[in-house]
């Protein structure tokens, strides 16, 4: 422990705040109290600020409030007595530069409102993000639900070269973290140096070029609060609980380059409060106090990194050029936020890593491509006899990669057709696991760096990149990636796996034919599913690390909220992992069959939601409607004066009639709330014949954004010809034509909305 780290935090903070004042009586003089404030299209005002005191800034004038409130947890450097004193008012401290911080970055919003583009990618004149929305942030937040990503690394500052920079953060992207990017050091900015190296930024790939200075450090915490806030259901201004919940369950952590500011250690203490330890690649006093983080709290340089430092009046220098040891840096990040991962290990020549799946193969980089109406390709998945399957078998049959003669950088990529068919044998393997295997074709190969896949069935597209190729990347690899995946995941139903791939074009065009009649017999199998002729539904509670209560359950007819799990997906992967978060639910004596009540549904979902949900409606919006987590496709909510139904998707950032966006709804909903006339959905759900079935809910619906009216658009007309109303897409209100309660009110009149016979919803 140091006071001296101490000393230069409780500095800092104080530099801080007196800029956050300056800033803030300049902009009131320029925009005066009235002017509207916040990051872009939230619901979460201030994070920082609204997840600790409660307090939603929503004016320029609010932010004095927050002002004071950070005034006061500043100490007096002369009042420490001893160290351990001293670390609860340095912790204070921290607390009040991201208050501070926060509070800056509102006001750059104002002042330099295209310092941010805004958006998921850098543009090409500007690569900073700024502060995620909620459209990102929640779409992103599925995937530390999920697992798929195990946490993020926030780094403040940078290495001095583009490959130093490149395989820092080559090997976070390989353990599936995210990278949080700020600042800069000696004038390198990182985000800079990997364009430089070639890799994409963005938040597809996971390389969050955040903000150019140290105060948009904000917009990462910032992201941890929402997390607690929008997935484990801790509610506003319950800092204690949202502390402790981004200590145990966000797992994130800081590494700076280069020698610490006071303005640096300030920021590092503050994260400190979340339980995020801060690794130094530079040698610095540490902070190994046990409780605030899970292990220690501020750790130097790893032993083989070779910096040295001279302490002159509390300040730091580099006293010689050091090589960094990138790789023990971050093990020792690693090991300190006790962060445990296991890597898949694969004989291929590219990185592979769950990070790599939004990666884009664009057009001047592309060296092969097949399918995507360019060339004729499909993949299949098939399960055979023990007799049929050679285990483990890879065969290209047709021109390889390797076959083709090299091509000018300048050149016209080559285009293939291609056939990928595998098959499977085991002795619990069902026909009815086929489809939800064939799925996984997408992530397995998505994950291999410089491998777009796009796509399933007959309409896949699949492009690789000249990095890859150069690499020695061969399709035959894609073979070995999807034996492996296969027999990694199934290993439980599957106990045979052979791949063949296929270039040559007649043979592609006859496993197209005989596969679209596979495809066929598989559709008519689901689409003849109903909840009435299975005994039992199943259960997700995937999501149950961050929203302890929430429980999805899946029928045949309503699927999770996410639109990821299908009955079928529930009942696969109970088979191949009887432990986890998928199990049978016996359905029991029925209780409720309008609401879609029944006994042993009840029983399981107060058991799992450890008694705070006692029973589930699982076709009702009005009683007792099922929880979510905060991961839905989209929202339905009533309109009580329109007596129907609004729905709004995720992708739509604008009011609904009812006067909330959709991010304002999820917080209404997400963390396994029971909320009715409000529930979270996925977009398939909407044709069910089940979709909120208690209160009429297809007729109801009377409002939804254009954009999911064109994506569902031919199911929508067939669900509404099946009831007798052939013009009803015409007669749901959209963005275009209603944008308030009292338009969508005069709109069901003048269109004679079906909504106008049904009885109240109540």
């Amino acid at each position: 422990m140091s006071k001296i780290i101490f000393d230069l935090a409780i500095k800092g903070a104080y530099k801080i705040l007196e800029k956050a004042w300056e800033r803030y009586e300049r902009a009131i003089k320029n925009f005066g109290k009235e002017v509207n404030v916040g990051f872009p299209n939230t619901a979460y005002y201030l994070p920082i600020i609204y997840a600790i005191l409660g307090y939603p800034v929503k004016k320029l004038g609010d932010c004095e409030e927050v002002l004071q409130e950070a005034k006061k947890l500043l100490p007096d450097l002369s009042s420490s007595k001893n160290g351990l004193l001293y670390l609860g008012l340095a912790l204070d401290a921290g607390m009040a530069t991201l208050f501070a911080e926060e509070v800056v970055e509102a006001i750059r919003y104002l002042e330099e409102p295209n310092l941010y583009t805004k958006t998921e990618e850098p543009t090409e004149d500007n690569i900073w993000l700024g502060a995620a929305d909620d459209v990102i942030f929640r779409k992103r937040g599925v995937e530390f639900v999920d697992g798929s990503s195990p946490g993020f690394a926030v780094l403040l500052g940078s290495p001095p070269d583009k490959e130093t920079a490149k395989n820092i953060v080559q090997d976070l992207l390989e353990k599936g973290l995210y990278v949080f990017m700020h600042d800069q050091t000696n004038g390198v900015y990182m985000p800079y140096l990997l364009r430089e190296a070639g890799l994409q930024l963005g938040w597809p790939v996971r390389l969050v070029p955040f903000g150019p200075h140290y105060t948009s450090i904000v917009f990462a915490i910032g992201f941890a609060c929402r997390v607690a806030m929008s997935f484990g259901g801790v509610k506003p201004g319950d800092y204690i609980n949202n502390l402790l919940f981004n200590k145990y369950k966000t797992f994130a952590f800081v590494i700076t380059f280069g020698p610490p500011t006071e303005e640096w250690v300030a920021n590092g203490l503050g994260a400190l409060n979340w339980g995020i330890p801060i690794i130094c690649d530079w040698a610095v006093p540490e902070i190994k106090i046990p409780g605030i983080c899970i292990y220690e709290a501020l750790i130097s340089k790893p032993t083989h990194c070779y910096f040295q430092v001279i302490m002159e009046n509390q300040e730091f220098y580099r006293s010689s050029v050091p090589e960094i040891a990138s790789q023990e840096l971050i093990e020792k990040a690693l090991e300190v936020r006790g962060l445990k991962i296991t890597k898949t290990k694969l004989n291929i020549p590219v990185s592979y890593a769950p990070a790599f799946e939004g990666e884009r193969v664009r057009k001047e980089d592309l060296y092969l491509e097949c399918g995507g109406g360019r060339t004729s390709a499909l993949e299949l998945l098939i399960s055979s006899s023990f007799e049929e399957v050679k285990d483990g078998e890879i065969r290209v049959i047709g021109p390889e990669i390797s076959d083709l003669p090299k091509i000018d950088k300048k050149g016209p990529p080559y285009r293939l057709p291609l056939a990928i068919v595998i098959k499977v044998a085991g002795t619990n393997m069902q026909e009815d696991f086929e489809p939800i295997m064939e799925r996984q074709i997408h992530y397995f190969i998505n994950y291999a760096q410089g491998i777009m896949h796009i796509g399933q069935r007959n309409i896949v597209w699949i492009r690789i990149s000249k990095q890859a190729v150069e690499k020695g990347f061969l399709l035959k690899h894609i073979g070995e990636i999807l034996y492996n995946r296969i027999k990694q995941e199934f290993s439980s139903i599957v106990d045979k796996c052979e791949v063949e791939i296929f270039t040559d074009e007649e043979m592609v065009k006859k496993l197209i034919e005989k596969a679209k009649s596979i495809y066929e017999k598989r559709d008519a199998r689901l689409a003849g599913m109903v909840d009435e002729n299975v005994e039992e539904f199943y259960s997700c509670t995937l999501c149950q690390s961050f929203a302890p209560t929430h429980v999805c359950v899946i029928t045949p007819e309503r699927g999770g909220p996410c639109g990821a799990y299908s009955w079928l997906d529930g009942k696969a992967y109970y088979q191949i992992n009887p432990a986890g978060p998928n199990q049978p639910i016996l359905k029991g004596e029925i209780i409720d069959l309008k609401l879609g009540q029944f006994k042993g549904v009840n029983e399981f979902v107060k058991k799992a939601s450890k008694g705070k949900v006692e029973r589930v409606s699982l076709y009702s919006i009005m009683n007792d409607p099922m929880t979510v987590c905060g991961c839905m496709e989209a929202i339905a909510a009533i309109s009580a004066p329109v007596n129907g139904i609004i729905i709004v998707n995720r992708e739509f950032d604008k009011e609904t009639p009812i006067g909330l966006k959709f991010s304002t709804l999820a917080g209404m909903i997400g963390g396994g709330q029971v909320t009715p006339g409000f529930l979270g959905i996925s977009k398939q759900y909407i044709i069910s014949k089940k979709f909120i079935s208690a209160e009429d809910g297809f007729l109801r619906i009377v409002w939804m954004p254009k954009i999911l009216k064109e994506e569902l658009k031919e199911k929508l007309q067939k669900r509404a010809e099946e009831l007798g109303v052939p013009d009803f897409l015409e007669k749901i209100a959209d963005e275009s034509v209603v944008n308030t309660e009292e338009e969508l009110f005069n709109w069901v009149k003048k269109v004679n909305h079906p909504v106008l016979k049904l009885p109240p919803l109540t």
